[in-house]
């Protein structure tokens, strides 16, 4: 038993190495949770104060009367007669507003169905399918203000691209963007053209996820490609289709540069985004319109957003 018990013996010595490494983790588990903080808390922090803060700041703002001038005592709370001004006595905006429900309306239904479809195209390895996949989404990269730039040259009444085509640039040339029932259209098909790759990007990345498994049980039931498409993978689409409908109604209540480029936004062109600079930095210098305006701007975008994801996440709940 001695001789046992001194075999033994030396086996227990370990215990301080163990406490050892127990405080080594504690410190390295204290470390994690100081660089956690940090790059969750720094990005918080700048969020808040960048984004937070003056969006807080324009919805009190949108109850005032105050031309920018002077300190915050010169400031003169209004209540809600921004806004009924607005509604009642600002005959820009409900022509700004018809051409952002239309803006939006356009941007859902044309690069939305045109991006899907050349997503699916893509997903079939079809050759040369990267240099077109860059190709298409290559217009993404430009800002709004170079694609309005662009489309300049191309409407343009005498030497455009456009009107050189139809034939017409020598004989009674269409003007594109100077005829306000057609120039909202045609700046429309500029916007259009930059954001369908975009959205051919969102849809190709949601259909290299689908599991080939589904579509070949389909094709195994008999269904043929357009019915494998429809009853299979557009269904799981879903999660890509809330991204799709979120950054579609950011990108058109958002819409600036390209108007601003085109006319500074007036002659049919006018825009939310449009009159919420002119009333803010313009010569007017309300302070308290363009609040309102930009906080009835995004009261549009939360209900439509809101709305949808609602009734998305109802329907998953029910099922």
């Amino acid at each position: 038993m001695t001789a046992l018990s001194e075999k033994a013996a030396p086996e227990e010595t370990p215990a301080p190495r163990v406490r050892s490494r127990r405080k080594k983790a504690t410190a390295l588990g204290g470390t994690d949770k100081l660089v956690l903080g940090l790059m969750l808390g720094i990005p918080t922090l700048i969020h808040v104060v960048l984004v937070w803060l003056p969006s807080l700041g324009s919805v009190a703002l949108s109850f005032s009367s105050w031309d920018g001038i002077g300190g915050f005592e010169d400031i003169k709370w209004v209540g809600f007669q921004n806004y009924v001004d607005i509604f009642t006595r600002y005959p820009r905006f409900w022509p700004a507003f018809q051409h952002n429900l239309i803006w939006l309306a356009f941007l859902l239904v044309i690069p939305t169905v045109a991006g899907l479809f050349l997503a699916v195209l893509l997903d079939r390895q079809i050759k040369f399918g990267r240099i077109y996949q860059s190709a298409l989404y290559l217009p993404m990269v430009l800002s709004l203000a170079l694609v309005g730039f662009i489309w300049q040259l191309i409407y343009q009444p005498e030497q455009g691209l456009l009107n050189n085509l139809l034939g017409t640039a020598d004989n009674n040339p269409t003007n594109w963007l100077g005829d306000p029932d057609i120039n909202l259209y045609a700046v429309l098909v500029a916007a259009a053209w930059r954001h369908t790759g975009y959205i051919m990007l969102l849809y190709l990345a949601g259909l290299k996820s689908v599991d080939p498994a589904l579509k070949e049980a389909a094709s195994l039931d008999g269904a043929n490609a357009f019915q494998t498409f429809t009853r299979v993978t557009f269904p799981v689409l879903k999660p890509v289709n809330i991204v799709v409908l979120v950054v579609t109604v950011i990108e058109a209540l958002r819409a600036f540069d390209i108007v601003y480029i085109i006319n500074k936004g007036r002659n049919g062109l006018e825009l939310l985004s449009v009159l919420v600079t002119d009333n803010i930095i313009g010569e007017s210098s309300r302070i308290g319109w363009g609040s309102a305006l930009a906080v009835i701007l995004l009261l549009i975008s939360l209900g439509f957003i809101i709305t949808y994801l609602y009734q998305v996440f109802s329907k998953e709940n029910r099922a």
